[in-house]
């Protein structure tokens, strides 16, 4: 998933997309440990989706904190 397709997501549709890729990387992961996968880049695809959302909900947590004060 691209950086500007996640900029514009809500942050709840960011929270429940985590989620969703959380649960397919476990079990990407199940199953590459029960047999080979035939393209295991995937799990590493799925890696730096879920850095790039938690990565989006910091920035915007951080925004937030900024403009509390």
């Amino acid at each position: 998933m691209k950086p500007n397709v996640i900029r514009e997501m809500s942050t709840g549709e960011l929270r429940e997309r985590l989620d969703e890729e959380n649960k397919q990387l476990l079990k990407l992961k199940l199953n590459h440990s029960v047999s080979p996968l035939e393209n295991p880049m995937k799990i590493q695809i799925f890696r730096k989706t879920i850095a790039r959302i938690k990565t989006e909900l910091q920035s915007r947590a951080i925004e937030e904190s900024k403009s509390n004060v």
